[in-house]
């Protein structure tokens, strides 16, 4: 027994050297050298396709044979994607996280229209929005797990025909009750398609370069989802109806279902992990009652045992689920994928700046809106400014900066942009124009915001072990959607109070009524700076110092707690 699990684990540690050296040698290829070999590689060599051989592996040229006789040829990670096509892949990824970003704020100027259509209350109108975002947000770690577990291409198509059958019913949708199941059934297949998809980019984009311009493009197209959704929500619903701003998710699906079943390789990661059914029940719930409870302050006062009591009990839930994975044999959430330190600080990054940005999107759409009185096609316009900003920034950040100077600079530097950003709109009033008052700041956020998204999405699953890509992308969605639930639930919260005490002991005259406004939508913006300023704090802590670390290889990570 000794001798022969002493030769397995000599066998193991030369096949893992062997793929390190392969993927090493890969990184400092000479010109010429064939993309996807290493120098030395015998001339012609190829990479199969999948297809009866695993991915990645050497096939040599009829006349060639591998060094050493009877070598087994070294296995490079299934990457996901054919490597010719890589961005391709890209484009049919970012196709499905734009349709599941923009979905969360399409629905808003639709909203009015529905509830006219429909006939629902004022006091239902919520959970429209509410539905949504409970399923997506308490059910990420889930589907980034079962990715994991099932494989990324099979769980990316069930997301996107899901996705797709759940808004097809809620266009047609002849009642509230049935609205309100389409969206949650939305939320659930999102919480399948977001970390499939992330996951699927960081396991396609080994090469540092390429993987930086990948995930600058992917944190734009993150990043200025929900402004597209409003531009996208006003033309369809002031054109159109409101029910086509649930028809469009067809057209987009149809296009990314298309190309990731023509794209995409089939299969698991060999190394899979079994599912943590105790952590999967505590971490839902816990995200549950979070976002549940938050949801209802926006109706219900803080006292109230439906927001603190759900509140309570999702923080309860959450402290048990974080006590079991340090004794589950196998954690939903290995501990090893958030305490990693530019992992942690970059999840907190997402959590904090998704909190912020609803000052941008929610209230200055209400400004322009209501005190300005654009149309809903006009304050969609109004924002792509910033979704242009946003995109160069991204890309620059990513790109450029951070290979060079790391990601601690650089995300700080963002979230002080944000602060200010959101400052400065606190200096908007009835009279201000848009080209004077309120393009500047959104300039400012736009960039901001970009060296922020980019950045964090990279870095929160750089280096991450192969059988982890699924629940580390979980996480990257799970902390925005958490963040923007507490900070729409927060800032509506503190922007009614304002309203409220600036019209005790004045005449509610019209001109009054303005005021009110003006004051809660300057609180919204100031309690957003807050949030950013936080966030630089906690990025300037906790980000490590200098470029990021290259993992030896893309499938390289510490064994399982």
């Amino acid at each position: 027994m000794g001798r022969h699990t002493k030769d397995a684990a000599e066998e193991g540690r030369a096949a893992r050297i062997a793929a390190a050296t392969e993927h090493l040698s890969a990184l400092d290829s000479p010109p010429g050298t064939p993309a996807g070999a290493a120098p030395g590689t015998p001339a012609g060599a190829t990479r199969e396709p999948v297809g009866g051989h695993p991915p990645g592996r050497l096939t040599p040229p009829p006349s060639a044979a591998y060094a050493g006789e009877g070598a087994a040829p070294p296995q490079a990670p299934h990457t996901g994607a054919r490597h010719e096509h890589r961005w391709l892949v890209l484009g049919v990824i970012a196709l499905a996280q734009l349709m599941v970003v923009l979905d969360a704020t399409i629905v808003n100027i639709a909203l009015p229209s529905a509830q006219r259509d429909l006939g629902f209350t004022d006091g239902n109108r919520q959970w429209i929005v509410t539905a949504y975002a409970l399923a997506f947000g308490s059910l990420l770690l889930l589907g980034g797990r079962i990715a994991d577990l099932v494989g990324r291409k099979v769980v990316f198509l069930t997301g996107l025909v899901g996705f797709a059958l759940a808004s097809a019913i809620g266009g047609a949708a002849p009642n509230f009750e049935v609205l309100v199941t389409a969206r949650a059934l939305q939320g659930v297949f999102g919480a399948l398609l977001a970390p499939a998809a992330l996951s699927l980019l960081t396991t396609t984009f080994t090469d540092p370069k390429e993987r930086a311009k990948a995930f600058g493009i992917y944190g734009a197209v993150a990043g200025t989802g929900g402004a597209v959704g409003l531009l996208l929500g006003g033309i369809l619903t002031e054109y159109l109806d409101w029910r086509w701003c649930l028809y469009v998710n067809l057209l987009f699906a149809a296009l990314a279902f298309i190309g990731a079943l023509r794209l995409l390789h089939p299969g698991a990661p060999t190394d899979r992990p079994k599912l943590d059914i105790p952590g999967t029940v505590l971490v839902s719930a816990g995200l549950f009652c979070i976002v549940y409870g938050f949801s209802n302050a926006e109706t219900h006062a803080w006292s109230s045992p439906q927001t603190w009591g759900f509140l309570a009990a999702g923080g309860v839930l959450l402290v048990a689920f974080a006590w079991w994975q340090t004794r589950a044999k196998h954690p939903l959430l290995p501990l090893r994928v958030p305490l990693d330190r530019d992992r942690g600080a970059s999840y907190l990054a997402m959590f904090i700046s998704g909190a912020g940005m609803f000052g941008v999107f929610l209230f200055l759409t209400y400004y322009l809106q209501q005190i300005l009185r654009y149309s809903p096609v006009s304050t969609g316009l109004a924002f792509l400014p910033m979704v242009c900003a946003m995109i160069v920034s991204s890309v620059v950040a990513q790109n450029k900066l951070v290979p060079r100077l790391g990601a601690k600079p650089i995300v700080p530097l963002g979230m002080g942009l944000g602060a200010a950003g959101l400052a400065w709109m606190t200096a908007l009033d009835a009279t201000s124009g848009y080209a004077g008052h309120v393009l500047p700041p959104l300039l400012v956020m736009g960039v901001g915001m970009g060296l922020i998204f980019a950045p964090a999405m990279s870095m929160a699953t750089a280096g991450v072990a192969a059988h982890d890509a699924g629940v580390a992308s979980a996480m990257v969605n799970t902390s925005q959607q958490v963040g923007g639930s507490i900070g729409t639930a927060l800032l509506n919260t503190l922007a009614t109070s304002a309203a409220t005490s600036y019209l005790v002991g004045r005449r509610p005259t019209p001109a009054t009524q303005v005021q009110a406004q003006l004051q809660s939508y300057s609180t919204a913006y100031w309690w957003s700076a807050a949030f950013f300023a936080l966030g630089l704090v906690v990025s300037v802590i906790l980000y490590r110092k200098g470029p990021p670390r290259q993992a030896v290889g893309p499938s390289e990570g510490p064994v399982h707690m």
